[in-house]
């Protein structure tokens, strides 16, 4: 089977259609770490080029050390996310986008534009509910 365009194997597509939606599915598990809300910005952000783990946390507004190691350990084992240690104390780690990893994160960049664009045209009770709640003063 030859492989054109970077799209699936001559032949391959008619038997991937669908089974995404088939509870076995071995590819929904790589679906949930790149539509995971951490995915996505981990993959938006290494866009910008690599970054060291406190820049990525930095530039991630809310997310934990814990979820943001956990979010690139999947991405790296899925192989979106390269990770390069440099032998000097204190450690150093740098992260960045494979070539796969760019591929996916035009995708959500899309994803997450519409969202940003279209925000203002979920109901109002949806908005309103997405807000950080006010503390009284």
């Amino acid at each position: 089977m030859e492989n054109r365009d970077n799209g699936p194997p001559a032949g391959l597509s008619d038997k991937l259609n669908g089974e995404l939606l088939s509870a076995d599915c071995p590819s929904r598990g790589v679906l949930k770490h790149v539509t995971s809300q951490w995915g996505v910005l981990v993959l938006i952000a290494l866009q910008g080029g690599t970054h060291r783990f406190s820049e990525l946390r930095r530039r991630i507004g809310g997310v934990s050390e814990r979820m943001l190691a956990q979010t690139l350990q999947v991405l790296e084992a899925d192989g979106f996310v390269a990770r390069r240690a440099y032998p000097v104390v204190p450690p150093h780690v740098e992260y960045s986008l494979t070539p796969l990893g760019e591929e996916v994160a035009e995708k959500v960049r899309v994803l997450a534009d519409w969202i940003e664009v279209n925000f203002h045209r979920l109901p109002a009770s949806r908005r309103a509910a997405q807000r950080p709640a006010r503390v009284p003063v």
